[in-house]
């Protein structure tokens, strides 16, 4: 424990050490129930323990990473640790060690409580007295449903080992060093994949996860549209902030970056600086997400005209990627190819930009040479759970190349994007940038939309906003 060089006080004596070790209560918790999910990690340790038999499989949750001097980020666990175990806390460290016939044993290796004996508990700068009490290894075993040890002696455990490892690597760098001479490359790439390719379809659980951080995202939209006023008096950094409070109040936090683009920004495809003016007569292009507590995001887009009404150019650009989103909709169902809604989406874009001038015909030849993405940019879609970008390690066999399946979650998102700069568009077109994406669920018999309660249609969305604004005709 080492004490700041310009803290006020350079040691601790004797009396108040021993003053410290004394007179606290006992706060052991001792009706600990297992988290929701506990069987469903259960499950997928087991998949995992049957795809990889005999070997040893180690799964860090990673570390704090400093912000500036003694200041961290705020902690997100791996996504691989997360999923296996439910656990969200720092510096844990998932084992599974094969057992013969018998797949393998589990053990959770954890920071216990602090120690109350050394003075950690109140000098230690992650000790509990400063950042908050840690559950007991007792408590964790409960809570996750597996045996929980103190991470502290993890490293000599699997420095010792020996047989086959694998490792995700890269998270946690005492667990790389130990296993340093015992992994390789190609092994612990093909254990990210496998979990990544686990996580394409999702449970029960996660579907409601799923659900719930949907609609949150929906009331963070709808709060947005509420202060665009206030945005209009101060920058798109007061839309980000009105966003990100529904998200921590109902959630974990945002899922990414939220993208809060007004004017010529909405043509950044990832703007997050929200530094910029919010203008009457310019759309908002609002692509956010609310992350619920088990890690879950939405990824939701609307694009809004600041003043509540679309001129006739927005309209006709907006109407155009929203038929290219209810094409691509369609397109969502189980035993369809993963590219058939993006390439239903393109299709109509292609279509418009011919339509309008922007390119010459005929439209089959546009997709062939790609010629829209010049204004279209990226694919229409992607998964979507845990990560934004989710499963973003599976095989293309198994993703982009692959099938739909019940229970997959995926984006389906078109836009499109006139640079301020480019001078191959009339000059009106010029600084306007459209998106629409909502989150679909593959259903037994075709998909359901989970951020449908927000509006689509360049008249719904009109009449969305008058009522929020409390400007109904």
């Amino acid at each position: 424990m080492q004490q700041r060089k310009n803290g006020v006080y350079a040691d601790v004596s004797d009396e108040l050490a021993a003053n410290m070790r004394t007179g606290w209560a006992d706060t052991e918790l001792r009706d600990v129930s297992p988290l929701p999910q506990a069987a469903r990690t259960a499950a997928r340790r087991a998949a995992l323990s049957a795809r990889f038999p005999g070997e040893r499989l180690v799964v860090p949750a990673g570390n704090l990473k400093v912000r500036s001097n003694d200041t961290d980020y705020p902690f997100r666990a791996t996504v691989e640790y997360a999923y296996l175990t439910g656990a969200l806390v720092e510096d844990g460290v998932l084992v599974m060690e094969p057992d013969g016939d018998s797949g393998h044993v589990s053990t959770l290796y954890l920071l216990p409580r602090s120690d109350r004996g050394n003075g950690e508990f109140w000098l230690d700068g992650q000790g509990e007295l400063w950042v908050g009490r840690r559950h007991s290894l007792a408590e964790s075993a409960r809570l996750y449903g597996l045996p929980c040890e103190d991470v502290r002696g993890v490293a000599d455990r699997l420095r010792a080992a020996s047989g086959p490892v694998r490792v995700v690597r890269g998270q946690d760098a005492s667990v790389d060093d130990a296993l340093t001479d015992k992994v390789t490359a190609e092994r612990d790439a093909e254990l990210r994949t496998f979990l990544s390719e686990m996580r394409l379809v999702k449970d029960e659980f996660e579907i409601g996860e799923m659900e719930k951080a949907c609609d949150s995202t929906v009331r963070g939209f709808e709060d947005v549209v509420r202060v665009l006023d206030r945005a209009e008096a101060t920058s798109e950094r007061y839309l980000e902030g009105t966003f990100f409070l529904r998200a921590r109040v109902e959630g974990n936090d945002v899922g990414y970056g939220s993208i809060c683009a007004s004017g010529p920004h909405a043509t950044t495809l990832h703007w997050v600086r929200n530094d910029g003016p919010v203008r009457s007569g310019d759309l908002l292009l609002l692509d956010a997400g609310v992350e619920t507590h088990t890690l879950y995001t939405a990824d939701v887009t609307r694009t809004l005209p600041v003043s509540g009404r679309f001129t006739d150019l927005q309209r006709k650009i907006y109407d155009a990627v929203y038929e290219a989103q209810v094409a691509g909709i369609a397109e969502v169902r189980p035993g369809a190819k993963y590219l058939d809604f993006h390439r239903a989406a393109q299709r109509v874009l292609a279509g418009r930009l011919v339509e309008w001038g922007l390119l010459d015909g005929p439209v089959e030849r546009v997709l062939e040479l790609g010629l829209q993405r010049r204004w279209t940019l990226h694919g229409t879609g992607h998964m979507l759970g845990m990560d934004v970008h989710d499963c973003a390690v599976a095989r293309r066999e198994a993703y982009v190349e692959g099938t739909l399946e019940p229970g997959m979650c995926l984006t389906v998102e078109p836009g499109l994007y006139f640079q301020p700069d480019d001078l191959t568009v009339p000059e009106e077109y010029r600084g306007i940038g459209v998106r629409i994406e909502d989150d679909l669920l593959v259903t037994d018999d075709g998909n359901r939309n989970l951020s449908a309660a927000l509006p689509r249609t360049s008249a719904d969305v009109e009449s969305w906003m008058a009522r929020l604004k409390g400007t109904d005709a």
